[in-house]
């Protein structure tokens, strides 16, 4: 038996097991994901979808192996023929910058039965800015909002942008080896943070940022005109200075970025609510009690960051619903084809 017939589920064998099953019985539909991580995520996305006459399950691009990957559930999706009983649900990268620029690109936008986020990756909707302070009632427990994370991070996109065009620049005209997202990632971050002066770490970013995009000039002189354009079409795209974060690289936001950020903020709430435990127990044995009670209370931070559900309001993810809604709900004219193709230039 071959690979593709052994491992890949096939639209066409769901259908069969749909057509085989009681009349009365709901629809399944196959959603292949990315990675484990991604399950919980889409789960959200698609729970609101199911009916009384179909369901979806959330699964890793094959049962027979642990293959894991974005190219992987685009494969599988393509080799099994997708339709309405299998769908891929995937994280946007670049690719939706790139507005077809390359194969996967196309894949990606153009595939009717092909969801994807819009932002780079389900981390940038965990880490979206309204919902931060949330994460850290959830981790500590204490309601104080003794940060704007919204503010910070519209300052940390508008220091990034310039940046970003630049960078989402490079991979449509394939000078990546010159400035790779990697190389993007090593410069946006913003380091040293502090609660109590968060601007010094914005200040030295922008520093970071002009530096890198002064190089940029000199050595692609010529690229003025196609920078701006970029801009303006990444503009229509939703690509705003202050939403650039949305946009760069999810692992780097989540890890580099917010979770450093959480850390510091959550333990001055955490410091908060112990002085207030000491200062209002009335004797030593309360005191332990209260204590105890309250650190078996607190949570992990990269946990709930996972766990946040904070972005439901997020545009790009209300767009994603729609999406999904158009297709199940409001399908017409979404045509059968697996890639339709993408006349323009790039």
């Amino acid at each position: 038996m071959s690979y593709r017939l052994k491992d890949n589920i096939t639209s066409g064998y769901f259908e069969a097991a749909n057509r085989l099953a009681s009349k009365k019985a709901r629809r399944r539909i196959a959603a292949y994901v990315e990675s484990y991580d991604d399950i919980f995520f889409w789960r959200t996305v698609l729970s609101r979808y199911e009916t009384p006459d179909r369901y979806f399950e959330v699964m890793l691009p094959s049962k027979g192996t642990l293959q894991r990957g974005k190219k992987s559930v685009l494969m599988s999706l393509i080799a099994g023929g997708a339709g309405s009983d299998m769908i891929a649900c995937v994280d946007a990268d670049y690719d939706y910058l790139l507005q077809g620029c390359t194969d996967q690109s196309r894949k990606v936008i153009s595939n009717p039965y092909v969801f994807h986020t819009y932002v780079y990756a389900i981390e940038n909707f965990q880490c979206y800015a309204r919902s931060l302070h949330d994460v850290c009632v959830m981790v500590t427990l204490n309601d104080h909002a003794i940060f704007d994370f919204e503010e910070y991070f519209r300052l940390y996109s508008e220091a990034c942008y310039p940046l970003f065009i630049w960078s989402v620049w490079a991979y449509r005209t394939g000078n990546y080896p010159h400035f790779s997202i990697t190389d993007f990632c090593r410069i946006v971050d913003p380091g040293g943070f502090n609660v109590d002066n968060p601007m010094a770490s914005i200040n030295h970013l922008r520093h970071k940022v002009g530096r890198k995009v002064h190089a940029l000039q000199q050595h692609f002189p010529k690229a003025k005109a196609g920078y701006l354009s970029l801009k303006n079409e990444l503009s229509a795209l939703g690509v705003t200075p202050q939403t650039t974060y949305l946009y760069i690289q999810g692992h780097h936001v989540f890890d580099t970025v917010v979770v450093p950020i959480l850390n510091k903020v959550c333990n001055r709430l955490r410091q908060e609510r112990e002085r207030e435990i000491y200062a209002t127990a009335a004797h030593r044995t309360q005191m332990r009690n209260e204590m105890s009670c309250y650190e078996n209370s607190i949570a992990d931070i990269r946990s709930m960051l996972k766990k946040n559900m904070g972005y439901m309001y997020c545009p790009q993810f209300v767009r994603l619903q729609k999406d999904v809604s158009q297709l199940l709900d409001g399908g017409a004219g979404v045509e059968q084809e697996t890639v339709k193709e993408i006349s323009g230039d790039c």
